[in-house]
């Protein structure tokens, strides 16, 4: 699914049961787009943007120059995947590499056994376990495979003035209490109390409900597979979300570009958006500039009196869940292997911080260091420069607390669906997109026990 520019979404789309079978009966790559030669590999990259094309050449040209393996690669438009990765499964001419994947199409390939999941459980031992935080390694594999080598992580912010929070003795919005409270008290006829999307069939409505439900321990489906999205927590979940929809935000239909615009804009003291928000309200891309009245005179001004939560607990949490995604490395079937685990290896050891430093608000690392306890990657990256048009480092404006929370906020990642096993399921609901339908429902009046009933017994149906 697409969501915003620059952000890399979650779940690709369903494959039909006539590509399955295409796919399944022509296994990996090989003799096609994977080259098959031990010192050539074809690699995939999920990302199209020109300059970040150009800087993964780079480091690919370096890896070449340090192992003599020569590295065909390809862009591949995030919209366009799946289409991609079909006709060449098909005719047996996948990549030997895969990279920026998001955690539905390391899915999306699992469940057509694409992935040679032994290269990529070596790698992962071989990189050593205990670099990694524990949710990455969790939402990457399958059981005891390893699905993929998680490289980096974005996280879902609740984003607050802090300015106007202090100046009304509130205290950091943790809770839904706290949130309700502090929506209640600054919502005026010139700012909003929170804003947050409400557009239905939208992914970005969806990511952003995602984000409250876990925190009240609302899931997509349990453990044994059973959909409990009418479960009381998800009911309340959904109730909460309706109340500020109701009483406390902007009229009308919500969006990523909407939502960004009105903080942006300082008509909302709380919104929900996504860490690639955190360059841009730095003022640091002229497409996407702050426009509040203190930032004619102070462009940094938002980002200044910003904070950032990564998690909001509701009355049925049970400690820290924040919605993100993880982009990966995978190795598909029948590769040049040796080369490809190499080439895994070196992105993420040598290459790991030029492939961070491509755009660090959205690449936060999920390998801390080259052995456990080490920190040297994450202390590189608090330092790297980001932006578009003018380029600065996170830490030149914002605070330590915001910087600590966004890896805090990585090390507990938590998604519906995959640490259940129905990590396909995500795929299904793509296009009717019953979550983001069901908080459309109660952001217009509807409870949430009737909005989640109707959105549950959708997702049965594409279960």
């Amino acid at each position: 699914m697409l969501t915003h520019s620059r952000r890399r979404a979650a779940a690709a789309a369903a494959l039909s049961t006539a590509v399955i079978a295409s796919l399944a009966a022509c296994g990996g790559g090989g003799d096609g787009g994977g080259s098959g030669a031990s010192n050539k590999l074809t690699v995939w990259i999920e990302e199209d943007l020109p300059d970040r094309v150009a800087a993964t050449q780079d480091i690919v040209d370096a890896f070449t120059k340090k192992t003599g393996v020569q590295v065909k690669l390809v862009a591949v438009a995030e919209d366009q995947f799946n289409q991609i990765l079909t006709s060449n499964a098909a005719a047996g001419k996948l990549p030997d590499v895969i990279g920026g994947l998001p955690l539905g199409q390391v899915r999306t390939l699992s469940s057509n056994e694409l992935i040679d999941t032994d290269a990529v459980g070596s790698v992962t031992d071989d990189l050593d376990r205990g670099t990694f935080t524990d949710s990455a390694l969790e939402l990457t594999a399958d059981g005891d495979k390893q699905l993929a080598v998680p490289s980096e992580s974005w996280v879902q912010l609740l984003v607050y003035r802090k300015d106007l929070f202090d100046k009304a003795g509130l205290g950091v919005p943790k809770t839904y209490d706290d949130v309700l409270a502090a929506a209640k008290k600054l919502d005026s006829s010139a700012v909003a109390g929170f804003i947050g999307a409400n557009v239905a069939g939208d992914a970005f409505t969806e990511q952003t409900f995602e984000e409250i439900g876990l925190g009240n321990a609302c899931e997509l489906v349990n453990d044994s597979g059973d959909v409990t999205f009418d479960s009381d927590e998800c009911v309340a979940a959904l109730d909460f979300y309706g109340d500020l929809q109701q009483n406390y935000s902007v009229a009308g239909a919500q969006d990523v570009d909407t939502t960004r615009a009105a903080y942006f804009a300082g008509k909302g003291a709380m919104l929900i958006w996504s860490s690639f928000i955190l360059d841009e309200m730095a003022g640091l891309r002229k497409d996407a500039l702050p426009t509040c009245p203190q930032c004619k005179s102070d462009p940094t001004y938002l980002a200044k009196n910003s904070g950032v939560v990564t998690s909001i607990e509701g009355p049925s949490g049970s400690g820290p869940a924040t919605f993100g995604e993880i982009t990966s490395w995978t190795i598909p079937s029948k590769s040049s292997t040796d080369a490809a685990k190499k080439f895994v290896t070196y992105m993420m050891t040598d290459g790991y911080e030029p492939w961070i430093r491509i755009a660090p608000e959205g690449k936060i690392p999920v390998r801390t260091g080259d052995k456990p306890g080490d920190t040297t990657y994450t202390d590189a990256w608090s330092k790297m420069k980001v932006g578009v048009d003018t380029k600065a480092p996170l830490s030149k404006f914002y605070s330590q607390d915001v910087i600590d929370a966004l890896t805090s906020g990585a090390d507990n990642l938590s998604r519906w669906a995959i640490p259940q096993g129905q990590g396909d399921l995500l795929g299904a609901i793509q296009g009717t997109q019953p979550v983001a339908g069901a908080v459309n429902e109660v952001s217009n009046g509807t409870s949430g026990a009737d909005a989640a009933k109707k959105a549950a017994d959708e997702i049965r149906s594409a279960q």
